[in-house]
């Protein structure tokens, strides 16, 4: 949950600063490559969030990797996370950024998990139900989990709309548990 909130106070203030200097596309690409690399290996925050390690050694290595790499704003907010020791928040700071960025451009991500791949026809009735309630234009993921049995999960920002059979069968024995046999 906190993760959550100090993504979206951080996410935001970089987003108002790169609109303020028109810069929302060179930090979103930016961020987006520092994103990947943290997907790929977490050394880098398993060593920022260290608190073991003097914040004078995380300054130093941020201006070492990044100084020469960045953009002057992007790199002063990753020096800013430092600081005030936000910096373990990087990838859900990152995300949030990318879900405003694209906001922006008008468009959302959204996650659809079947059990099976869905047809052209049903991705396309999704994404146009989606867009009517979001009135954004949608980017579908999507994901296969056999273990859901049936039906769709749909992830939208923070929101999860579960259809699956296997939630439906959650909440029959709940409710099957909670009834009482004399």
């Amino acid at each position: 949950m906190i993760a959550q909130q100090v993504a979206k106070k951080y996410s935001s203030a970089l987003f108002d600063l790169a609109r303020e200097r028109n810069l929302i596309d060179q930090a979103w690409d930016q961020l987006t490559t520092l994103a990947e690399y943290l997907r790929k290996d977490r050394t880098f925050l398993d060593f920022m969030s260290a608190p073991q390690v003097p914040d004078e050694d995380k300054f130093k290595l941020v201006t070492k990797v990044f100084a020469d790499r960045l953009e002057k704003s992007v790199y002063n907010f990753l020096q800013f996370l430092v600081t005030k020791r936000r910096l373990k928040f990087l990838p859900e700071i990152i995300d949030e950024f990318d879900r405003l960025v694209r906001a922006d451009k008008g468009i959302a991500r959204a996650t659809c998990i079947t059990a099976l791949r869905i047809t052209d026809a049903e991705r396309e009735n999704l994404k146009r139900m989606l867009a009517a309630r979001t009135s954004l234009e949608i980017e579908l993921e999507e994901k296969i989990d056999e273990s859901i049995i049936g039906g769709m999960i749909v992830i939208l920002y923070d929101q999860i709309i579960d259809g699956s059979i296997r939630y439906g069968l959650d909440q029959l024995r709940n409710r099957l548990m909670k009834v009482k046999v004399h």
